[in-house]
């Protein structure tokens, strides 16, 4: 009975996208903070500052770049839309993602992650699609391609990479891979595998990008891997899922609509009120295991997660409503992920040598 009850922890609530912490500002008209891509300066990535992880020696023979999420927010209606590069509120939430996320690849994997400027979500993702593009492929992008750029030129030396990402971060890699990797294909040859979870890869992005592949299984390389979380049902929207977006199941690496039960989670990461990843006393992280279960519902584009408690984890908020559960797309299936890129990687090796 103990272990049972063990089980039954949940996980804490993360505000997601920092709506609490920034406060729901008033509305403002934000079109003239865009600017194109041409006239913006990006961020000078050979600073070590300006990277959130930088590898100081190579222990393994594949990298993985990462984007980090929404990790800002605006404070009041009269700033930017974009924030600096060395935003206060940015630098320490983005730790907090990069621990409940990016360190699910440190088995197999020495972890490239720039810091990079981005739009604050609550106000980007009230505009039309369309003004929420032009942004991200402002500065945002523009400094994640700089990035990506210095990384290839100067660290990656030749390695096999994985790319991975979530929510906003998921938004801007969508043209790194549309942009860059056409343009590069032989740096897109060296790719096991694109995480970008936590944003929609739909019909229309695969067929103007017809080098991009997205995942049928559980240990296919070269391909993209995407899906978004949210309760069997939802109040409102889920803004970052568009029409005919493509999901594969983190538990199964199926794209039916077969049930992956909580049972065969490999297990869940516990959070604290602020984000941060539960640790035990010899500081490895705790594993929630049976906690949430996930089936793709094709018709909505989603992963449909039925086991855990929605007003505990997904009460609502002013970005995201009741039963998205958008903040932890990466800590219900953490060790799912780990499990996966360990196969791909396994498998890019393999058909490479």
């Amino acid at each position: 009975m103990k272990r049972k009850i063990n089980l039954s922890i949940p996980l804490v609530l993360l505000i997601c996208c920092l709506t609490v912490v920034a406060g729901c500002t008033a509305a403002k008209d934000d079109k003239g903070q865009t600017e194109t891509a041409d006239a913006i300066v990006p961020t000078d990535y050979s600073q070590s500052a300006h990277w959130l992880n930088l590898p100081t020696e190579v222990t393994k023979e594949v990298d993985v770049f990462y984007l980090y999420p929404t990790a800002w927010a605006k404070v009041n209606a009269d700033e930017p839309i974009i924030c600096e590069i060395d935003n206060p509120i940015m630098l320490k939430q983005s730790k907090l993602a990069y621990d409940r996320q990016a360190t699910a690849f440190e088995t197999i994997a020495d972890i490239y992650a720039p810091y990079y400027r981005q739009d604050d979500a609550a106000a980007t993702l009230q505009m039309p699609l369309e003004e929420q593009q032009d942004i991200v492929k402002g500065a945002p992008l523009t400094d994640a391609t700089a990035a990506f750029e210095y990384y290839i030129e100067h660290y990656n030396n030749g390695r096999p990479f994985i790319l991975a990402s979530h929510s906003q971060g998921s938004n801007v890699m969508i043209y790194l891979l549309q942009d860059y990797m056409k343009e590069h294909p032989d740096v897109y040859k060296r790719m096991v595998a694109a995480y970008v979870i936590g944003y929609s890869i739909t019909d229309e992005y695969l067929s103007e990008n017809p080098n991009l592949k997205f995942a049928t299984g559980a240990g296919d390389t070269g391909v993209i891997i995407s899906y978004n979380t949210q309760a069997p049902v939802i109040e409102g929207t889920n803004g970052v899922v568009l029409p005919t977006a493509h999901v594969i199941n983190p538990i199964s690496w199926t794209t039916d609509e077969t049930v992956a039960l909580a049972t065969d989670n490999l297990g869940s990461l516990q959070l604290g009120k602020d984000g941060s990843v539960v640790t035990n006393s010899d500081g490895t992280y705790v594993k929630v295991m049976k906690f949430a279960d996930a089936q793709i519902d094709k018709t909505k584009g989603v992963i449909v997660c039925s086991t855990v408690n929605v007003d505990q984890y997904a009460p609502g908020g002013a970005l995201f409503g009741k039963g998205i559960f958008h903040s932890f797309d990466y800590p219900f299936y953490y060790y799912n992920i780990r499990a996966n890129a360990e196969e791909r990687v396994a498998n890019y090796l393999k058909e490479h040598k």
